[in-house]
């Protein structure tokens, strides 16, 4: 079983839909855990816009990055530019990759301008969970 370390900012829109993801795509391959470098719980938006494509992410927990450092990763994905940043140094040999999403939770207008820019990178991590997941797989 290879294990993939997704690390966002506050562990809260973006790590946790790329976790999603990333289990769906790669089944009983991979153990995926995501973690922030703070932790400010998932986002009740998060968890209703993967819902509507059918991925339940509600039993999902907001995770320091400290608590995962005993865990020999494989791989090591960070969805913002502040958590590549302020991500600490792993003693392992993971392959580290960085790929920055916009900030769903930081979308503003009405309700529907909201839903609208979370289903927008919700989507957008799919099919970046779809490839790396193919991509990943293929080469292990």
């Amino acid at each position: 079983m290879k294990n993939i370390l997704v690390l966002c900012t506050g562990n809260s829109c973006r790590s946790q839909i790329a976790e999603g993801y990333l289990q769906f795509f790669g089944a009983d391959v991979v153990k995926i855990y995501s973690a922030g470098v703070e932790k400010h719980g998932v986002n009740p938006r998060a968890i209703e816009t993967m819902r509507e494509d059918g991925i339940d992410i509600s039993q999902h927990t907001s995770n320091l990055v400290d608590d995962y450092l005993h865990i020999p990763f494989d791989l090591i994905l960070t969805v913002c530019d502040n958590a590549k940043e302020r991500c600490p140094y792993f003693p392992s040999k993971a392959e580290r990759i960085h790929y920055s999403f916009s900030d769903p939770a930081k979308a503003t207008g009405t309700e529907e301008e909201i839903k609208i820019e979370f289903r927008k990178v919700r989507d957008e991590i799919k099919e970046y969970a779809r490839d790396l997941m193919n991509a990943f797989l293929s080469t292990n």
